[in-house]
């Protein structure tokens, strides 16, 4: 499995990139793996500030339903919407086209709790 670089990661299997003011997120392979086959994702969320560790989502899979929790702190700016016909994308693509979120953040002294792909690797790898 592949963790990118340029990812930030949580110990709840989410992962954040950083764009200027703005950070994409979404679920590792890892996570998906563990999932199985994405059929659904739900984010009802847009438009609303949420604290870390908030539920932003659910992603259904065809064994379960998980929460997706909020890396950092921030306002929820985009859903992306090609997930609401394609979910699968995360299963396929979870760091391209399968990013779930865009957020805007609101505490930066949050990105220090996240880890990097060495970190989040040795803790897959427990």
């Amino acid at each position: 499995m592949s963790y990118p670089e340029n990812l930030k990661y949580t110990k709840d299997h989410e992962w954040i990139r950083f764009e200027g003011d703005v950070a994409v997120v979404g679920i590792t392979e890892f996570a998906q793996g563990e999932l199985g086959d994405i059929v659904f994702v739900e984010v009802e969320t847009v438009d609303e500030d949420l604290e870390k560790n908030e539920t932003f989502g659910t992603i259904e899979a065809v064994k379960t339903v998980s929460d997706m929790l909020m890396p950092i702190s921030g306002k929820v700016i985009e859903f992306n919407e090609k997930l609401e016909d394609t979910p699968e994308l995360i299963n396929t693509d979870p760091y391209g086209d399968g990013w779930v979120i865009k957020i805007t953040s609101n505490n930066d002294s949050e990105k220090e709790d996240l880890l990097s792909n060495e970190e989040y690797t040795t803790l897959i790898n427990k």
